[in-house]
């Protein structure tokens, strides 16, 4: 089994990881036996998280070198996925079959259990995060045993362990929901007033699919991306005006990485993603933060984050606006309520961005605001856990699973205190 033992950073490169051992297994045995006779593990996905959810300073092993797994079930309309494996090869693995994902985020480069552990999510008034569409999981527990659970089989712990930050164990195996694969078309408005959208947040944010808000705040209007399905009706909101060209997400990037635009049918994973997965949407010379709050509070916040633009636009390379369906799932950003999450591309300056940070959340939190698990936020733990109503549900689940904190860390720790 290979194992590193050179420093490893994320794919931003503001966080080194502190594990003096990085294992990569290339089969689920050899996992298992990994998971055994360590005091201490930590599964790390693609790396594109920003902060310390994935980090050790025992043991972290990497799944992308266990065998690839999808197992489409038509009649139950599922696919069976290797943890390992990245959204863009499952997409196109399904869609060679004829099958879709309902959902994809930004970024098609990140890792399945990566993602759903944390939440991850796109963009849509009828879509949900990533992570509601698994159906069912495998974990590896801390004696290397495999443990299978489901929707079906297990509904009263179910919804805690799918965005459960690792602190379960290793997941291998994920069973997610799939449909018939569809077309969509993609179309850029630009200088769309954020007035406006403020104003018409229901019309703006159902005139398609899946749709996203670009803007710095300071200068008083923003780009919106309208990705919509050749099945599905698309809204009859046209503000600002239509894109002569290609665009990317940040204004002044070439616009190359991003996927097709200006109207042009393709398959829906080639649509649903801001990116190419054949090329990197950027250099990683960034920092991210995203806050999720509910959708009646869209109003409130566009005029917080206004009055502070002419503090946010110096820090910062873009910020997005996105919605996103409730669902169920206890560690969820989006956990009971609709929401709409206010993501902020900052400039790889810690020293510059975290004051301007605190000024977001310190505007935002009253409003409900819960921080993206894997990204930066100034928030103290114990504010950031007291957003969700089944936190508490989450840490006795935790221990019941994992009696002796082998998967625990020093950020699940802050959150999850033992007793």
């Amino acid at each position: 089994m290979p194992t590193s033992h050179a420093p490893l950073r994320n794919w931003a490169g503001n966080v080194t990881f502190a594990s003096p051992r990085v294992h990569r297994p290339t089969t689920v045995d050899e996992l298992r036996r990994l998971v055994r006779d360590t005091t201490g593990i930590r599964a790390l996905g693609s790396g594109h998280s920003f902060n310390l959810v994935a980090d050790s300073d025992r043991d972290l092993v990497r799944l992308d070198g266990l065998p690839v797994v999808t197992e489409v079930d038509p009649d139950a309309s599922t696919v069976t996925v290797s943890g390992g494996l990245r959204y863009a090869d499952l997409a196109a693995a399904l869609h060679r079959e004829g099958h879709a994902l309902a959902n994809l985020a930004s970024l098609p480069h990140i890792s399945v259990a990566g993602s759903c552990a944390t939440g991850t999510h796109g963009s849509g008034d009828g879509q949900r995060c990533l992570s509601a569409a698994v159906r069912a999981l495998e974990l590896v527990g801390p004696d290397g045993d495999l443990r299978w659970l489901s929707r079906d089989a297990d509904p009263e712990v179910f919804p805690g362990t799918v965005v459960a930050l690792g602190a379960l164990g290793v997941v291998t195996r994920l069973t997610l929901e799939i449909e018939p694969a569809y077309e969509m078309t993609q179309r850029v408005r630009i200088g769309v007033p954020l007035d406006e959208v403020a104003e018409r947040i229901d019309d703006v944010f159902g005139a398609a699919t899946s749709v996203s808000l670009f803007t710095d705040w300071r200068a008083g209007e923003g780009d919106v991306w309208l990705k919509n399905r050749t099945d599905r009706p698309a809204g009859d909101w046209h503000g600002g005006r239509p894109a002569a060209g290609p665009m990317h997400p940040v204004p002044g990037m070439p616009p190359e990485p991003s996927t097709e635009q200006l109207g042009t049918v393709g398959p829906w994973f080639e649509r649903l993603p801001h990116f190419r997965p054949e090329l990197p949407p950027s250099a990683g010379d960034e920092l991210q933060s995203e806050l999720y709050l509910p959708r009646g509070a869209a109003p409130a916040a566009f005029a917080a984050l206004r009055e502070i633009g002419h503090l946010i636009a110096p820090a910062l390379h873009i910020s997005e606006v996105r919605t996103i369906r409730a669902d169920d799932l206890w560690l969820s950003p989006a956990y009971g309520r609709d929401s709409v999450a206010f993501h902020f591309t900052w400039r790889k300056d810690p020293a510059t961005v975290l004051p301007v940070l605190s000024a977001v959340e310190e505007r935002l939190v009253p409003l409900g605001a819960r921080p993206h698990w894997g990204k930066l936020t100034a928030l103290a733990p114990a504010e950031v856990i007291g957003g969700y109503e089944r936190g508490a549900d989450f840490g006795r689940l935790a221990r019941d699973l994992d009696p002796d904190g082998k998967f625990r860390n020093a950020f699940t720790d802050a959150l999850f205190p033992r007793v």
